[in-house]
């Protein structure tokens, strides 16, 4: 089934990571697999709730995967897949460009 995406590539890549949140997931699954609980206190100032949220949209788009282990309390793993992977490049691009303007608006 084909998703209905946007004509422009940008805005194609805005629909999948427009979300600061996302952004800042992305960032930390950059790192490798994560728990739920990690991602929590890393990501910073977020809700169960928006963390949930968000986590379900990057699974469904296909740049993460969600691992469930059937065990007591329940133990859930985070991975980027290869497509949010090829996203580094971005992320890269976007702390150069940050680091940057820091720099210059001192």
């Amino acid at each position: 089934m084909k998703k209905n995406l946007p004509a422009c590539p940008v805005e194609t890549t805005l629909m999948l990571i427009s979300d600061r949140w996302k952004v800042l997931i992305i960032r930390d699954l950059l790192e490798g697999t994560k728990r739920f609980g990690e991602l929590k206190k890393s990501v910073g100032n977020i809700s169960q709730k928006v963390l949930t949220a968000n986590l379900r949209s990057m699974e469904e788009a296909g740049l993460l995967t969600r691992k469930v282990y059937p065990e007591v309390p329940p133990r859930v793993e985070y991975t980027l897949t290869e497509t949010g992977y090829s996203l580094k490049p971005i992320l890269d691009a976007m702390v150069t460009w940050g680091t940057e303007y820091k720099k210059n608006s001192v």
